[in-house]
């Protein structure tokens, strides 16, 4: 390998800057400060004679080039690529961002979250169409069917979820009737605190914190599981032997946060009723059996029931967002902590949206 060198000639009335040697980074030596202090004035740079290259002296190249507007020529094809991907890379850096109107820049951001939403939505049709898929294909096959990750996930999502889901329950329902109380003390309907903590336990809260629970606890781990078997490639090799992750992976957890929501639900709405019913005993004097018999006679069967249609279908959400999120991963692990955060806000935004609509729903059919 020859050092770099270079000549200026004249050809054919033309001042041409020949190149010789290899331009590497090794065998350039004192030619970029011989270029930079005696600039040459061609107007064409052969490269004809030139070896090997490597990006200084592409750099090098391009420089020259684009300081005295001068025409490249001679160069083999490898050069003549590695000049081109140098030049893609020559452009001004910005200091500091152009100045944006506040509100040409809040509008962006709100056209943006537009569409990064329609986007999540589609994409978390196209998961739910995927699921079912998935489900169709165990019912033919029971085969398939992983019994043993779905009581695995029973014991993730639902058992050890009982401690804080039932110490948030008692301490929401004393909260309610402590509150209750106050308020209707005002009117000297304090006794009907029963039917407050009664109404509002089973119907709406039991169910409601429940659901924000499981989602802040099982779906976000979730996410962060698949996520980091997607990271490690665990997935890619699960289909690469013929394992259908959907199967494998999304139907036990999903299957398992639906079966255990209702369970877990109706177990936080009786928690909450002790709650309250320790502050009515203690505070305003009603009786443990007369507080339960008016509990029996103010909530109406239809509030248990709706508790546990609400409880399958937050269940069906938050399992589906955990799982599409994981399954999102690309790239890093700072992707596995943005989808975790992801998932939970979604499943609590889609359980709140669709909690305002079984309120207007169930009081449209009668179930009041």
């Amino acid at each position: 390998m020859t050092g770099a060198d270079f000549s200026e000639i004249d050809r054919d009335g033309t001042r041409t800057l020949v190149f010789t040697g290899a331009l590497t980074l090794s065998q350039l030596g004192e030619l970029p400060n011989r270029l930079e202090n005696d600039p040459p004035h061609a107007a064409t740079i052969d490269l004809s004679d030139v070896g090997q290259m490597d990006t200084i002296g592409a750099w090098v190249v391009h420089r020259l080039s684009r300081d005295t507007g001068a025409t490249i020529t001679g160069a083999s094809a490898d050069n003549a690529h590695l000049i081109a991907q140098v030049s893609r890379s020559d452009t001004p850096m910005k200091v500091r961002p152009d100045h944006v109107l506040p509100l040409v820049r809040v509008l962006g951001e709100i056209g943006e979250a537009t569409q990064i939403a329609g986007r999540t939505l589609l994409g978390l049709l196209g998961f739910f169409g995927a699921v079912c898929i998935a489900f169709a294909n165990v019912i033919r096959h029971p085969s398939r069917f992983r019994l043993d990750a779905v009581i695995q996930r029973f014991e993730i999502v639902g058992v050890k979820a009982f401690g804080i889901i039932g110490l948030m329950s008692f301490l929401i329902g004393f909260v309610i009737a402590q509150q209750g109380a106050v308020q209707l003390q005002q009117f000297g309907f304090e006794s009907f605190t029963v039917n407050l903590v009664g109404r509002i336990t089973f119907r709406e809260l039991g169910v409601l914190m429940t659901a924000i629970m499981v989602a802040g606890r099982s779906g976000s781990a979730f996410a962060a599981e698949l996520g980091t078997m997607k990271l490690t490639e665990e997935i890619d090799a699960m289909r690469t032997i013929g394992i259908s992750p959907n199967e494998a992976l999304v139907l036990p957890r999903i299957i398992a946060t639906v079966l255990m929501m209702p369970l877990l639900g109706f177990y936080a709405s009786m928690v909450a009723v002790v709650g309250g019913g320790l502050f009515c005993w203690t505070v305003l004097g009603i009786q443990p059996v007369t507080y339960i018999q008016r509990i029996r006679e103010v909530v109406p069967a239809t509030d248990v029931y709706i508790g546990l249609i609400k409880a399958v279908v937050f269940g069906l959400i938050i399992s589906a967002s955990g799982c599409f999120q994981g399954l999102q991963v690309e790239g890093n692990a700072e992707q596995v902590g943005l989808r975790t955060t992801a998932s939970v806000v979604q499943a609590i935004f889609l359980v709140i949206v669709l909690d305002a609509f079984f309120a207007v729903f169930f009081t449209g059919i009668g179930w009041k």
